[in-house]
């Protein structure tokens, strides 16, 4: 069996910190050698520091691992972030620059120049941006929770038909704001019409996922279609939905559409890649699905669900997109990347001094 490439989470007592500890648990290729967390928990034991707001236990591997503060050095290969934006910036260009491979779910640097914002089922390609820096230390981001899902919906309708508009609507879960998120007293019996900076997101980075690569790797050229989002905070715990509009390129039944997203697969599929859902893209054919409660888990969170395809009388076809947002649209989506850069040659183990 090949050497485990050791694990540093930034920001690991967190609510996406806490998926990627449990989401690592026992994973043939990645395990976890440090954790690292804001000044209250540093010095702390991570059982003692952290608490645990999922099913189960803390892995008792790393209950007595001690919580170290974020910055270089950290005894990893590679660095996971869930660190929150207004600390991710400066302290995930600093281990970069101390040759650490970043892997951030953080948005600090999702739309700088020199960074891939990567979903490995749609533009793998983009790591070009970062090719001959083996050895080296560098930033891959995965994109916001719900851009990933609509960016993912979108690739294979951009590929068989092309795309020429955009609208979304989301209905994002309380879990999206951390932990303990949104006040009981603001969420419950009410759906919050605002979420700060997302739409800017959304709208953003899914043109620059779903953009080609240009000047040899050296950026990356956005689609050029228009965008509109709006995004609303919803009384559900996990499961982010967005009601889909778009514009297509060519003329197309809606069963079209059906066959392009179920038998869409990428490059992790294709490798293999652990934590890869064999589809990621399911389809509901029932009229009121998908729902949060019962699609959320699909492919272990990993899987968006689509349903309530069809033609729309403004745009040319409409559908409804779900996944789970703290497993797909973060902890998951960061341990994909990490796979699929080992899967390339972009990690490897680094010299302990």
């Amino acid at each position: 069996m090949a050497a485990q490439l050791r694990v540093g989470i930034l920001g690991a007592t967190g609510t996406v910190g806490q998926r990627l500890v449990a989401m690592l648990e026992g994973h043939p290729q990645l395990v976890v050698t440090a954790v690292a967390a804001s000044d209250r928990s540093q010095g702390k034991t991570y059982g003692e520091a952290c608490v645990w707001r999922l099913p189960g236990d803390i892995p008792s591997a790393l209950r007595a691992l001690q919580v170290r503060s974020p910055e270089p050095p950290l005894d990893c290969d590679i660095v996971l972030s869930s660190l929150p934006a207004d600390m991710a910036g400066p302290v995930e260009a600093q281990f970069a620059a101390a040759g650490y491979p970043v892997i951030s779910n953080s948005s600090s640097h999702r739309m700088d120049d020199d960074v891939p914002l990567l979903i490995p089922e749609v533009n793998a390609g983009h790591l070009a941006m970062i090719a001959g820096r083996p050895g080296r230390g560098f930033i891959v981001t995965n994109p916001n929770c719900s851009t990933i899902m609509i960016a993912l919906a979108l690739a294979p309708l951009q590929a068989r038909f092309g795309v020429e508009a955009v609208a979304v609507t989301t209905m994002q879960a309380i879990s999206g704001a951390g932990y303990p998120g949104v006040a009981s007293l603001d969420i419950t019996d009410n759906v919050v019409p605002y979420i700060a900076s997302e739409e800017e997101k959304i709208e953003r980075e899914t043109l620059k996922i779903l953009g080609r690569v240009e000047g040899g790797g050296a950026r990356v050229r956005p689609a050029e279609f228009p965008m509109s989002a709006q995004c609303h905070r919803v009384p559900v715990v996990d499961g982010h939905m967005a009601a889909i509009r778009v514009q297509l390129g060519r003329k197309a039944e809606p069963g079209e559409l059906r066959e392009a997203f179920t038998s869409f697969r990428g490059v992790p599929q294709e490798l293999g890649l652990q934590t890869a859902p064999l589809c990621p893209i399911l389809v509901r054919d029932e009229p009121d699905r998908p729902q949060p409660r019962l699609d959320r888990d699909a492919g272990g969170g990993m899987s968006v669900t689509v349903g309530r395809i069809a033609r729309d009388r403004v745009l040319s076809h409409r559908f409804v997109a779900l996944s789970h947002n703290t497993i797909r649209g973060a902890a998951g989506a960061a341990i994909l990347n990490a796979e699929l850069l080992l899967a390339e040659g972009y990690l490897r183990l680094r010299n302990v001094q």
